[in-house]
């Protein structure tokens, strides 16, 4: 893209901001909706806690597919035309899920639904583009602001519903707000052109290309798959914690969504921060504050005061990690973002389903204890490997 293009698209008016920022956060509850459920899920089906757990993996499963084989053509189609094709695919995937008749139909549903809830990580792309450089950071944060309430908000909104209307009630609410998306992007999303010329054989395997060439991918994409994994694996079992520990049911799992919406005032500062200071240096920080939310969730398996201050300091250490990562892989190359957003995604959302799946399984087996040492581990190992990297990364100027 030459220097004009970017100087033309380089235009991100409040109102188009707004747009894409609720547009992000309404369909990224997709993804999240079940996991204050799994209990419930667990009693409607007769299934093992093992099982229900499937359907959160599932459906990180699809959407990390989603985005590997869906969202690099946004590089070469029109991107609002692909969202409003691809909001009848997420309603119709969610009243699958309304109406499953019995898990293994639900599972499959899981799965249609983060397949076709990919719709973030086209306008995420789509805010970089259309931003000015010296605000890349701040406008990705702002939209990252609203990715983060919806996936907290998600949780309480379907943990209500579930108390007073049942699980199925969750999705076909989801639906109907899919609907009025539907009509909103229709009318008031702003077109982007594609950039990429090629066929969809060659655009996938420049993606390839992309992660031999840039280590800061790599190193992001490394980073933002263990913190998820982490996350993920403490959203899935959280139900189960609170029932067995507290005797408390979904509507509160859900609230613990709002303790965590500290972590989207904390999004915000650090998006301006990274158009100042080295995002390198601010993941260091936001990775210690993930690997001490497990510790103390460690300690707090009966403490209700420290699995609120757990949460609050481990969504601040992920999505601050998060928004560091993004500012870094989206510093250049503007023709191809969305690829390179493909890598990052496929590999956050790939690490999140094998936190869930592991989280479950270790509850089946260990209960809180073993959901807490792996969340330890697993960040405490990201640490280190940033550690080890990142003034090597610092002094490498020509992949940024």
């Amino acid at each position: 893209m030459t220097a004009s293009t970017e100087k033309e698209t380089s235009q991100l008016t409040p109102f188009t901001l707004w747009t894409i920022t609720i547009t992000t956060g309404l369909v990224i509850c997709n993804i999240y909706y079940n996991q204050p459920l799994l209990d419930d899920m667990s009693r409607a089906f007769g299934v093992t806690s093992a099982k229900a757990g499937l359907v959160a993996m599932l459906t990180q499963v699809g959407y990390a597919l989603g985005i590997l084989f869906i969202v690099p053509l946004g590089d070469m189609l029109k991107r609002k035309r692909m969202m409003v094709i691809d909001f009848g695919f997420i309603t119709l995937a969610l009243l699958f899920a309304a109406f499953a008749p019995g898990i293994n139909a639900l599972l499959i549903a899981s799965l249609l639904i983060g397949m076709s809830s990919i719709m973030p990580q086209l306008l995420i792309p789509m805010a970089a583009h259309l931003a000015k450089p010296n605000e890349r950071g701040r406008k990705i944060s702002f939209v990252q602001t609203g990715l983060l309430l919806g996936i907290l908000l998600s949780r309480t909104l379907s943990g209500f519903i579930a108390a007073h209307w049942g699980w199925r009630c969750v999705f076909i609410v989801a639906a109907g707000l899919m609907v009025i998306m539907w009509i909103l992007v229709y009318l008031l999303l702003p077109e982007v052109e594609p950039t990429y010329k090629g066929t969809y054989k060659s655009l996938m395997l420049s993606i390839v290309d992309l992660i031999k060439e840039n280590r800061h991918l790599r190193l992001a994409a490394l980073r933002g798959a263990s913190c998820f994994a982490c996350f993920s694996a403490f959203w899935s079992t959280i139900a189960f914690l609170l029932k067995a520990n507290f005797g408390l049911g979904s509507d509160v799992a859900g609230l613990f969504g709002l303790a965590g919406a500290f972590g989207a005032l904390a999004v915000s500062n650090i998006g301006r921060l990274t158009d100042k200071r080295s995002p390198y240096k601010i993941a260091t920080v936001t990775i210690v504050a993930l690997l001490s939310s497990f510790i103390i969730y460690y300690f707090s398996g009966h403490s209700m005061v420290g699995m609120i201050a757990g949460v609050i300091l481990m969504d601040m250490g992920l999505q601050g990690t998060h928004l560091c990562n993004q500012t870094i892989i989206f510093a250049n190359n503007p023709a191809a973002r969305n690829r390179i957003n493909t890598v990052y995604m496929v590999s956050y959302f790939g690490g999140g389903a094998v936190g869930t799946f592991i989280g479950t399984q270790l509850w089946y087996k260990y209960q809180w204890t073993g959901v807490c040492v792996v969340g330890i581990i697993v960040s405490a190992i990201t640490l280190l490997l940033h550690l080890n990297n990142q003034q090597t990364l610092q002094r490498d100027t020509t992949t940024v």
